[in-house]
């Protein structure tokens, strides 16, 4: 299964709420108990952030975080990017690959096209979007709406 890791996930939620409110600074501890996360995981998270140049700090009495830059210039690709690292379906996706394979496996340059794909597609998807509660609108993308317990 492809999926992204709860850190991760927890790293687009808080970030959201801060493209909630764009020119306000949060503390951790509000975020945490805001969003209902654990405090060490936000803390860790807004390191991660500001470390990837998402997220600027302001220390001091007045200080907290918010976005480094406008919502709709994030990308879910830019988040994934900062807590997962870089968006590659297999190895041989990765610009400095060291599989051993490459030379004769005979489908890395199609894993390379699902990655670039898969990359367009996560960057064309703003923060500003994934913050708003209305679905997304992929105009090139057909998305049937399921339920958890109809997908499983």
């Amino acid at each position: 299964m492809l999926r992204l890791s709860k850190l991760t996930d927890y790293a687009v939620v808080l970030m959201a709420q801060l493209a909630r409110e764009p020119g306000r600074l949060y503390a951790s501890v509000e975020l945490a108990e805001t969003l209902g996360l654990p405090k060490p995981t936000v803390s860790k998270l807004l390191k991660m952030l500001v470390k990837s140049q998402l997220l600027v700090s302001r220390r001091g009495t007045q200080g907290g975080y918010q976005l480094a830059r406008e919502a709709h210039r994030i990308t879910v690709s830019d988040l994934i990017a900062a807590i997962e690292g870089p968006v590659a379906m297999t190895e041989c996706s990765l610009e400095d690959s060291q599989c051993d394979l490459i030379s004769q496996c005979g489908v890395a340059n199609n894993w390379q096209r699902v990655t670039l794909a898969m990359h367009q597609l996560l960057a064309s998807v703003t923060l500003t979007q994934l913050a708003q509660t209305q679905p997304i609108k992929l105009p090139w993308v057909q998305i049937q709406a399921l339920t958890l317990h109809e997908a499983g």
